[in-house]
């Protein structure tokens, strides 16, 4: 494991501290659920003493507890995701504006 402490900065401004990292999991001593991460993703800055990042479109893999600790994965959408998700709801629109069921 890698000895620098993490903060992160979710979109909303909501600071999860004190994080460790294990390869792709983040690991936090402190009690988080999926709800603390629901449409915060849009932004995450994740801050060490020695480096600052700033990712976007990010998603919740998965929250695990284990020994009283909670280890964490977020990942990127990719590029594809996004214009499937742009396009459906572009089609959402349009049925909306036509009144068609989808």
């Amino acid at each position: 494991m890698e000895d620098l402490i993490y903060t992160m900065v979710l979109s909303d401004g909501t600071i999860i501290e004190n994080l460790r990292k294990n390869g792709d999991n983040y690991i936090s001593a402190s009690k988080l659920t999926a709800d603390m991460f629901d449409g915060k993703l849009s932004e995450v800055t994740v801050k060490t003493s020695e480096d600052e990042m700033v990712m976007e479109n990010m998603d919740l893999v998965q929250i695990t507890e284990m020994n009283g600790e909670y280890w964490f994965v977020l990942r990127q959408f990719s590029a594809t995701e996004l214009a499937m998700a742009k396009m459906s709801s572009n089609i959402d629109f349009l049925a909306m504006m036509q009144d068609v069921e989808l």
